[in-house]
């Protein structure tokens, strides 16, 4: 079974939103590598429609081909010539690569992403892969936010979990955790329907100050995969009490 296969039988019905917007976001996905292809597939799953653009425009035809195969009666898939292309008719753009090349199509984008709500998805690696390039007291997020319009809604997303755990949506029988910082509530809100629309449990954290941890997550995560041989196959869970403790649950 190709992992395409077994990734259409962990998709699920999208969940029963309030928020207006999240009932069939318009989402552009930049960058179609492994984790740009683990998102769509989460997307494709809350019945989303979905625009894809990556520099090879192979690879986001290829991806745009096994998603229509995939989802149940076939995802809603467009392929954009450019990024600008697209922008006017998303509600959600996912800059779904590394940290440098999500910066420099946030500075190449600029007043496009004026009101948009724009995702990070990206840690700021060094070279060798066991340290961050931010200096301290900021974050990858937050450098993007500062070379966009004011107006632009800036959420991290997704970097603290791996592609393959986004292709499976499960890890060990357990749903893996997507942790969201973002100063603008209601783009928050969108990114948490768009993540449990594709059958996983969002967790805001609060404010995009917060990507400076979950960045640092992210790094721990990475570096951890040599040292237990785990092969990029683990999840972050946060591990809820009882409601019956009397504490608020989480949805």
């Amino acid at each position: 079974m190709s992992e395409y296969e077994m990734a259409a039988r962990t998709l699920v019905a999208p969940t029963v939103l309030t928020i207006q917007l999240s009932l069939s976001m318009r989402v552009l996905i930049i960058g179609c590598g492994k984790m740009g292809r683990g998102i769509a597939i989460r997307a494709a799953a809350g019945r989303h429609v979905l625009t894809l653009y990556d520099v090879d425009p192979a690879a986001a035809e290829q991806l745009a081909d096994d998603l229509g195969g995939l989802a149940p009666n076939g995802a809603k898939v467009a392929v954009a010539e450019t990024p600008a292309d697209a922008v006017p008719q998303s509600d959600v753009i996912i800059l779904a690569s590394w940290y440098g090349a999500n910066l420099e199509t946030a500075r190449t984008l600029g007043a496009e992403l004026d009101g948009k709500i724009v995702v990070d998805i990206s840690n700021p690696l060094n070279d060798t892969y066991d340290g961050l390039v931010t200096p301290p007291g900021t974050s990858a997020a937050e450098t993007i936010r500062d070379a966009l319009p004011n107006g632009a809604k800036v959420v991290k997303a997704f970097n603290t979990t791996f592609a393959g755990t986004l292709l499976t949506g499960e890890v060990a029988g357990q749903t893996p955790d997507v942790f969201i910082a973002g100063d603008d509530q209601q783009a928050n809100d969108a990114v948490a329907a768009l993540v449990r629309g594709g059958g996983l449990h969002a967790i805001d954290v609060g404010a995009l100050v917060r990507a400076r941890q979950l960045e640092a997550l992210g790094l721990l995560g990475i570096t951890l995969q040599g040292r237990l041989g785990t092969k990029f196959g683990t999840a972050w869970k946060l591990i809820m009490p009882s409601p019956a403790n009397g504490l608020r649950s989480v949805p």
